[in-house]
């Protein structure tokens, strides 16, 4: 079996442009565009301007002013604030999750069938979706418990207040890197395992734990070949960075703007999706999401003398 890097981004790009420019349908690119928001929420290639607000607090009356404010609050009522706050902002994310998992399998089927469809696919892998949901929520728990655990080493003096020499300065940094070095590389390996994972499941119709077997099994065969795609799909990322960058400046920031960025950037992000998938299809039909689609007939037309034009009967054979 030769599994290819380049192929796949080429086969990728030819299906871009045939889904979004061929022809070109506004209606379609803009439904697409509202696929890929939902595969990518709260994701994705987005920008945040922020201005700077250490000015403000250079400012002594201001900062004043939110001291004497928050004096004057009585401290139950700041807990109970906080806790509603935290519980809203939890909402969100647990909401925001679950509109994402259900858009990867969505996106994906408009990929596959070629089709501008919302509704359809939401209902259709509704199961695969909610799995897919509650497998990477326990993982997300489980991801900030360890994150959590791995800091200890750190955290505990500067919690206790322990006064750092400069040789504790070092071991500090140090424990710091390791950290971030160690929290980065359970990020990069989640996001290809889940990479991977929802093309199977949509393939398969499975569920997210036997997804995540096959996957496993499948990057322990082989290596090599995950290894090669994982450093190109870096460098896919950096330039698409760089042109998304691009992009939000000649628009005035308008690519900022959530969901238009997504449509501004689509044919970006349907040649990534779609660039997985065929590279994933390469390691047999298990693996090639088109593998179940049912072929497409051509249509049958009438002849003018009574016969028909269509598969298998030649222009002037009598039906």
């Amino acid at each position: 079996m030769k599994i290819e890097i380049f192929k796949p981004f080429g086969e990728a790009y030819e299906v871009m442009k045939k889904i979004l420019f061929q022809p070109f349908d506004l209606k379609k690119w803009l439904v697409l565009g509202f696929a890929a928001f939902l595969a990518h929420l709260g994701g994705g290639f987005g920008f945040n301007f922020n201005y700077d607000r250490r000015s403000d607090l250079r400012h002594t009356p201001f900062s004043q002013y939110v001291t004497d404010t928050m004096s004057r609050i009585p401290w139950p009522l700041i807990i109970f604030g906080t806790a509603v706050f935290l519980v809203v902002v939890l909402a969100i994310v647990i909401l925001f999750a679950w509109l994402r998992a259900r858009g990867r399998f969505i996106f994906i089927d408009c990929i596959v069938k070629n089709r501008a469809a919302i509704v359809e696919p939401w209902s259709e892998f509704r199961k695969e979706g909610n799995s897919y949901f509650v497998f990477a929520l326990v993982l997300g728990i489980a991801f900030i418990i360890i994150a959590a655990l791995l800091s200890l080493p750190f955290m505990l003096p500067v919690v206790r207040g322990v006064t750092f020499l400069h040789l504790h300065d070092v071991y500090l940094i140090s424990t710091i890197t390791l950290w971030a070095v160690a929290v980065l590389l359970l990020v990069f390996c989640w996001a290809l395992v889940a990479h991977f994972m929802v093309a199977v499941m949509y393939r398969k119709r499975c569920q997210a734990s036997e997804a995540l077997r096959i996957i496993l099994a499948l990057i322990w065969q082989y290596p090599g070949e995950i290894t090669l795609y994982c450093l190109f799909w870096i460098v896919l990322g950096l330039a698409t960075a760089v042109v998304a960058c691009l992009i939000t400046c000649l628009t005035c920031c308008v690519a900022a703007v959530p969901y238009v960025g997504t449509v501004i950037l689509l044919p970006v992000y349907l040649c990534l999706r779609a660039f997985s998938l065929f590279f994933l299809r390469q390691f047999g039909p298990d693996y090639d999401v088109w593998a179940g689609q049912p072929a497409v007939t051509p249509p049958v037309i009438p002849h003018p003398c009574g016969g028909v034009i269509g598969p298998n009967k030649p222009e002037g054979t009598q039906s």
